[in-house]
């Protein structure tokens, strides 16, 4: 199913927020890849609002409500927390960097993955810039809901992939990129340097 972003967010920002999180809610198991942005549900509210606000003016909505659909993000965050959920982030370690709010939400975003990756039911592993047997070059950000539904962003639409034949070609270029990655300390020291980098 392709529906375009301007259908998406006619409603306005938060309540997309609200709708697409229904998807997190029906989920047990949650996988995300991103190369440009740290994932939805590990975002902290000054990172979300400075996303959200570049959207909204990127779809020229009338009215910005990114700080109400910011706060809406960060409480459908609160399913990282319950027992019997599991979710898989792998991000690229650019994603660190791009400069998506002001120094102070940035520090603040980069600090919460700190404890967040430490969560029981989430894994955060980060593919270092300097991965030299790279299986596979950074793509486009992509969602698996359980083993039932991938979500695509584009520029101008949103995909939602249902065909399981496809589905499967997203799960192995998630377990390919996600055996590329670094975990705990080692992508502790990725989101430190980071951290670094802001001062």
């Amino acid at each position: 199913m392709y529906t375009e972003w301007r259908q998406h967010v006619r409603h306005g920002l938060k309540q997309l927020q609200i709708t697409t999180g229904r998807l997190f809610t029906n989920s047990h198991l949650f996988r995300v890849y991103s190369a440009t942005l740290v994932p939805g549900l590990l975002q902290t509210v000054g990172y979300a609002a400075g996303i959200l606000h570049i959207s909204a003016r990127s779809h020229a909505l009338e009215v910005d409500d990114s700080p109400a659909a910011a706060q809406a993000r960060i409480d459908r965050s609160k399913s990282l927390h319950e027992q019997g959920r599991r979710s898989l982030f792998v991000v690229e370690e650019a994603s660190l960097y791009y400069q998506l709010g002001d120094a102070a939400a940035m520090a603040a975003q980069l600090g919460h993955l700190l404890t967040a990756g430490a969560l029981p039911g989430v894994s955060l592993g980060i593919i270092p810039s300097g991965t030299v047997e790279r299986r596979q070059w950074p793509r486009e950000t992509f969602h698996v809901y359980d083993d039932k539904l991938v979500s695509v962003e584009l520029v101008t639409a949103q995909v939602r992939i249902k065909q399981q034949s496809e589905i499967d070609e997203y799960l192995s270029a998630f377990s390919e990129r996600r055996s590329m990655a670094v975990y705990g300390a080692d992508a502790r020291a990725l989101i430190v340097k980071a951290i670094d980098a802001l001062r």
